[in-house]
């Protein structure tokens, strides 16, 4: 089995081209695999029940987590197929394992006092600031993902409806409603920050209005780059985890509504998700909340003595 493994190792790095990177993890992988097996293994006897016990033992005994053994897992799939397609077998036996199911990772999100902090950190009132402010609000405020926010146009806004058009991935889009702290401060923007902004443009040789509903002072539309730098100064002023991203931002929007009593379908809607199942996971982020609900308020919850 060794020599079959280092014979393997060689393959994908010189034929292959595989960085050393790379093969040290398949060599670390295959060589566990190896210990792992009965006394006498071959290439030639491998099974698949061979496979999938080395799995079991990778999360059960040793307590790997589902990450770690897929990735395991896949190193021991190719080499099943490098042996098959070097003739030291015919059947694979490691085709149509499954991988460990990896799971869904809960969001991370804000509590509503620290999305409060995060929106008031702009605290100056010339057109930068109105500008990331009314930015920091609307991408809480509708739920928008950081690449729909950046290429709204003025006419995406209607602040009197309380609404903006967002378009969102393949092109398709959506209209959002807009709570009133993002109206206000969009207002506030549109009045004062955003002449502001193209008027020093301009002065410096901007010749065409922008469209973009976020500008910078060379009249040019906010980068995602851009906004995320601004993010991270705002989240450290506020006294926040710099490591705070526009998407944790939708996240709470999306876990505030349905703390909140909003039903699943109105907040697939607004976030403009294809499928329910995925907007399903903010029911996971409230449970340990109604849990602490719980146990902090009901009376049989508590013990007492």
């Amino acid at each position: 089995m060794d020599a079959t493994i280092d014979a393997f190792l060689f393959h994908i790095q010189l034929e292959r081209g595989l960085s050393p990177h790379t093969v040290a993890a398949y060599a670390r992988d295959l060589r566990r695999f190896a210990e792992a097996l009965p006394a006498g293994a071959s290439p030639r006897t491998l099974t698949r029940a061979d496979i999938e016990g080395f799995v079991a033992h990778l999360r059960d005994e040793i307590g790997l987590g589902a990450r770690s053994a897929a990735r395991a897992l896949s190193a021991v799939r190719t080499f099943t197929r490098f042996l098959v397609s070097e003739r030291l077998r015919d059947d694979d036996p490691g085709a149509d394992i499954p991988s460990p199911r990896l799971g869904r990772p809960l969001p991370h999100v804000l509590t509503e006092t620290q999305v409060d902090k995060l929106a008031a950190a702009p605290k100056g009132e010339d057109g930068r600031q109105l500008r990331d402010r009314a930015m920091l609000e609307l991408l809480y405020g509708s739920g928008l993902r950081v690449s729909e926010l950046i290429v709204l146009g003025v006419g995406d806004v209607d602040l009197d409806a309380g609404l903006v058009r967002a378009t969102g991935k393949g092109r398709k889009t959506r209209v959002v409603p807009v709570g009133e702290a993002a109206v206000d401060a969009l207002r506030a923007y549109l009045a004062r920050g955003r002449p502001e902004l193209v008027d020093k443009a301009t002065r410096n040789g901007l010749r065409r209005l922008p469209t973009a509903l976020f500008v910078t002072a060379r009249g040019r539309g906010m980068t995602r780059q851009g906004f995320w730098k601004n993010l991270k100064r705002y989240a450290l002023e506020a006294g926040l985890d710099p490591r705070v991203s526009p998407h944790k931002l939708r996240h709470s929007f999306a876990t505030h509504l349905i703390d909140g009593g909003a039903d699943l379908r109105s907040v697939q809607a607004m976030l403009g998700h294809a499928s329910l199942a995925t907007t399903q996971i903010y029911t996971h982020v409230t449970r340990p909340r109604l849990k602490a609900a719980y146990d902090g308020g009901h009376p049989l919850a508590r013990d007492d003595g």
